[in-house]
Formats: structure tokens, sequence, C-alpha cells
């Protein structure tokens, strides 16, 4: 076939960071506007033995540790499906869930996916209210987790 400019392959352009999806396990799917700190990081271990000709220190990987996850989303009437979960967490006694995050192609399928393990709710707050504004009431959940992972 020829290229006419009549077919465009899906490798050609990325995927645009505004379709996502965000799911908790027990809680169902949740509608964002913005999801960040999804990070991984790795301590390093430095390390010099006494012998080694060189006068340099190696550096090796050491735990692995991931950021929060701060969640952004619309206030609606009667949504009470994360305050459900925020109001399961008792002093050491925590519901962990399972999220994924999914950055969504043009049809709505995961093109990209991560899942955080053993998720739940370490902050909940409101933007604050104006009465003089117009825009959307917004709350915010910060998520903590045990590691990300490509799902």
């Amino acid at each position: 076939m020829a290229d006419d400019g009549s077919v465009q392959s899906a490798a050609t352009w990325p995927v645009p960071e505004f379709h996502f999806s965000v799911e908790i396990s027990d809680v169902g799917k949740i509608s964002c506007k913005e999801v960040s700190g999804l990070d991984i990081e790795f301590d390093v271990i430095e390390y010099r033995s006494g012998d080694m000709p060189g006068f340099t220190k190696v550096k090796m990987p050491g735990l692995k540790k991931s950021g929060d996850i701060t969640l952004k989303k619309a206030m609606f009437k009667n949504d009470k499906k994360l305050w459900d979960w925020i109001n399961t967490i008792k002093m050491n006694t925590i519901k962990r869930a399972s999220v994924t995050i999914a950055l969504l192609d043009e049809n709505g399928d995961p093109a990209q996916s991560w899942k955080l393990t053993n998720a739940w709710p370490k902050k909940y707050s409101v933007d604050g209210f104006k009465a003089d504004g117009n825009n959307v009431s917004m709350e915010t959940i910060v998520l903590a987790h045990e590691g990300v992972t490509p799902a």
C-alpha cells in the first residue's frame, strides 16, 4: 500500500496526557482531573573495599522507594465512595487497596498502565470555597503505597 497519508500509524503520535482513568479496588472507577507523583527511585549504596585499585567508590542500587500519589477530583453530589474507604481507617487497621492508573488511547483502551500495591488514603483535603468564584469544587486525596509496577 502506498503511503499517501490516508492511513496513519498509531506509533506516529505519542499518547496525550488528558485521557486517563483511575480505578481503586473496592471503590471502583473515579473521575479525576489530575494524577501526580507517579515515580520510582532507588537508594544508592556506595562501597569501596580497602584493596580496590581505583580511588572511587562503587555505586550499587539499594532499596526501591516510591512517592505518594496525589489525585485531584471534582466533588459530586452524594458521591461518598472515597469517604467510605477513608472511614475504614482506624489506628493500626488500614484497608489497603490496589489502584490502577491507565493512560488511555483514542478508543478508551489502556495504552500504558501502572498498578499501586497496598495503597491507602493518607490525606484528604478540599481546595476551599469562594462566594464570588465560579470554579468546580475540588477535593484532593493523597495515597500512600508500597510500590508501583507497570500493569
